[in-house]
């Protein structure tokens, strides 16, 4: 993407005025596993809430961002998010991203995308009419 795309698109990654204003006003707080960086400003608002951030690593999707570090970023919690975490049970698994309008997107068996065509119902469906 050029020097245009950065000025006027925001869905692909961090604009040139977030850039900017990031380094001018935030500082760095912590990273997680999928290389997002989180800032908090220098300065608290007018309210007296400090103001944190998300520097997504690649595609701006709010679905990347771990539960650990939503909880900070919604001021859950003001220290980083490694000091509030219980240690990992064996049952959780790795993040995987939504895959809505991909190609790897869910599609069951009458789905259009896979002919469209469904089982024949089973006798334990029975329409309502309203005439009866």
């Amino acid at each position: 993407m050029g020097i245009l795309g950065k000025i006027f698109t925001w869905w692909d990654g961090a604009t040139i005025g977030t850039l900017v204003n990031t380094g001018l006003t935030g500082v760095e707080v912590g990273t997680d596993h999928q290389g997002n960086r989180y800032f908090r400003g220098r300065k608290p608002h007018a309210d007296g809430r400090e103001r944190r951030w998300v520097l997504y690593n690649g595609a701006n999707d709010a679905s990347r961002v771990p539960a650990e570090w939503h909880g900070w970023l919604h001021g859950s919690f003001d220290g980083v998010p490694e000091s509030h975490l219980p240690p990992p049970r064996i049952w959780e698994v790795d993040y995987t991203p939504n895959a809505t309008g991909t190609p790897a997107a869910y599609r069951p068996s009458g789905a259009l995308e896979r002919g469209g065509k469904r089982a024949a119902a089973t006798g334990d469906y029975e329409a309502w009419s309203p005439d009866v």
